[in-house]
């Protein structure tokens, strides 16, 4: 039987961060993934992602973002690929909308706080939006666009002796943890467990703590094309009254990527068909409509993302929507990492690095704002 010092279940961005990391530091590391680069499916997959330093949903949020900053700048200057396609980030909403305060809240902490402060300003600074006047904004101009499947790339560059195609399901054991696939056993003394929305599957107690819902994602050919081009038009956030929309300059020629960040339907890991349907995507072209009509037009191409996101925590209250990354109590040779909620993907670099350091280091602990044991299923083991 084949063994190994740490191996890591899940490719995506959590995983291959992880691994790129252990590499370098010279562990005993394998990863296994059954889907290649590129791929449909997983929570890593696309082009693209956002950036954002200051984050509305957490205070915890800016040392990672600034440590995930520095991790893509290194990754970028290691391997020579673009990473992250520096693009301010603008969030706006109703007057004493809360996602503004927040973001604006956590820009003021750091200083770091200009640029349009109501939609007047943003309608004068970009010409594609038509935002109500007296609305809320923030503009952050340390966003930028985090190139996905490049960092996917980037992280996996030399190891691919060290990736295993393979789906894997993990047994303890007192001798280790034993990976199992189609075609062999391997023996770990650690795993790190990454695995997306099917990490509930490999993980016993998590599923009660953890809801994966199906993200209609559409892509829109512009009505004018000048006004949402890189350069000219930020990332944005849109708390309007049909939720949530975010979205994307269009950088690849490709249209205007934009989606709903509210919640869709409950789904299992395994259902990413159908493409979304027109009503899915209703209240995101609807949106566009009203508030960047620049940006509206066809819908051109469709996706479906997973979100895995906590419920809402019974220990250390907090309000869910949130990611896992801790060692499983009662078993500390098993870490879970599950930041695949839609906003997780922006600190990959950060947190392949702390589950780097707590695999190498056993005393190592990750934040506790992201730790099991704020769910009464943990907190007691």
């Amino acid at each position: 039987m084949r063994t190994c010092g740490i191996a890591i279940i899940g490719l995506g961005l959590m995983g291959c961060s992880a691994l790129h990391s252990l590499a370098r530091r010279g562990a005993d590391v394998l990863g296994f993934d059954p889907l290649p680069i590129g791929e449909a499916r997983g929570s890593s997959h696309g082009s693209c992602r956002v950036y954002r330093r200051f984050n509305f949903e957490s205070k915890a949020y800016t040392e990672l973002s600034d440590r995930a900053f520095a991790g893509w700048q290194a990754l970028a200057a290691a391997s020579g690929k673009i990473i992250l396609k520096p693009c301010p980030v603008l969030e706006a909403g109703p007057p004493s909308s809360k996602l503004v305060a927040a973001s604006r809240a956590a820009a003021m902490r750091e200083g770091a706080i200009g640029g349009p402060a109501n939609g007047a300003e943003a309608n004068a600074a970009f010409a594609a939006f038509n935002l109500p006047v007296d609305w809320d904004v923030v503009v952050q101009e340390s966003g930028g666009i985090l190139m996905a499947e490049a960092a996917l790339q980037a992280f996996r560059e030399g190891l691919e002796h060290r990736i295993i195609r393979a789906a894997a399901r993990i047994t303890p054991t007192p001798a280790g943890i034993r990976i199992t696939t189609p075609d062999e056993e391997v023996m770990a003394e650690q795993v790190i467990v990454a695995a997306g929305p099917w990490i509930a599957n490999l993980v016993p107690g998590l599923a009660p703590h953890l809801t994966v819902t199906r993200q209609a994602v559409g892509w829109f050919r512009p009505a004018k094309p000048e006004t949402v081009r890189h350069g000219a038009f930020p990332i944005f956030i849109l708390e309007g009254s049909r939720g949530m929309i975010y979205g994307f300059p269009d950088f690849e020629g490709r249209g205007v990527k934009a989606a709903q960040h509210d919640h869709g339907p409950v789904a299992g890991p395994d259902q990413w068909g159908p493409p979304p349907f027109d009503d899915e995507l209703e209240p995101v072209s609807a949106t566009l409509g009203e508030l960047i009509p620049g940006a509206v037009g066809p819908i051109v191409d469709r996706d479906i993302c997973l979100y895995t996101n906590t419920r809402r925590a019974d220990v250390r209250l907090d309000e869910g929507n949130e990611f896992i990354i801790d060692r499983l109590p009662g078993d500390n040779r098993i870490m879970v990492a599950s930041p695949c909620s839609g906003h997780g993907a922006k600190f990959a670099s950060a947190i392949g690095a702390m589950l780097a350091d707590m695999a190498l280091d056993r005393q190592a602990e990750a934040p506790a704002a992201f730790r099991l044991d704020r769910f009464s299923g943990f907190s007691g083991c």
